[in-house]
C-alpha cells in the first residue's frame, strides 16, 4: 500500500510541476507574443482558470506528501520526503503571500480597466513564479529520489 501511495503522490506532484513549468516557459511566452490585447486577456483567463484549480492541487500534493512522510517514517528516503514536504510548504506560503495577490488583480483586468503598469506587475508575478517552479521541481526530484 505504501508503494502505491509513493507512486501516486509522485505522479500528482510531477503533473503539478509540469503544469506550472508550462505556464512559466510556454504559455506566458505565447501570451506575450500575441498581438494587441490578446496576451493580457489570455493571462487574465488563465489566472481565473488556474487560480481555481491550483490551490486544490497544491494542498492535495502537500497532504499526500505528509501522509507518505508519516506512513513511511521508518523507511528509506523518509528524510527526502520530509524535505520535499517542507519545500511544498514554502511554495504554498510563496503563493499566498506573493503570487495570489497579483493573480487576484490580474484575473479581473480587461483592456478597459487594467492599470498602466500591468506589464510590470505581470513581470513581477513571472519572477516569483520562476522561483516557485524551482522550489516545486526540487520537491518533485526529492520525491522521485525517495521512491523505494
Amino acid at each position: 500500500m505504501l508503494n502505491a501511495l509513493e507512486v501516486f503522490t509522485t505522479v500528482v506532484v510531477g503533473l503539478m510541476v509540469g503544469v506550472e513549468f508550462s505556464v512559466a516557459f510556454v504559455m506566458n511566452r505565447i501570451f506575450n507574443a500575441l498581438p494587441e490585447d490578446s496576451g493580457q486577456l489570455g493571462r487574465s483567463h488563465g489566472g481565473r482558470m488556474l487560480g481555481a484549480v491550483m490551490p486544490v492541487w497544491y494542498i492535495t500534493s502537500l497532504v499526500l506528501v505528509a501522509i507518505w512522510g508519516v506512513a513511511g517514517w521508518h523507511h528509506q528516503g523518509a528524510g527526502l520526503v520530509v524535505t520535499a514536504g517542507a519545500l511544498l510548504i514554502v511554495s504554498v506560503i510563496m503563493s499566498i503571500l506573493l503570487l495570489v495577490p497579483i493573480n487576484n488583480q490580474g484575473k479581473t483586468w480587461t483592456p478597459e480597466n487594467r492599470p498602466a503598469d500591468w506589464k510590470e506587475q505581470m513581470k513581477r508575478w513571472d519572477r516569483f513564479h520562476y522561483v516557485r517552479v524551482a522550489v516545486i521541481t526540487a520537491a518533485f526530484a526529492l520525491l522521485a529520489a525517495a521512491l523505494t
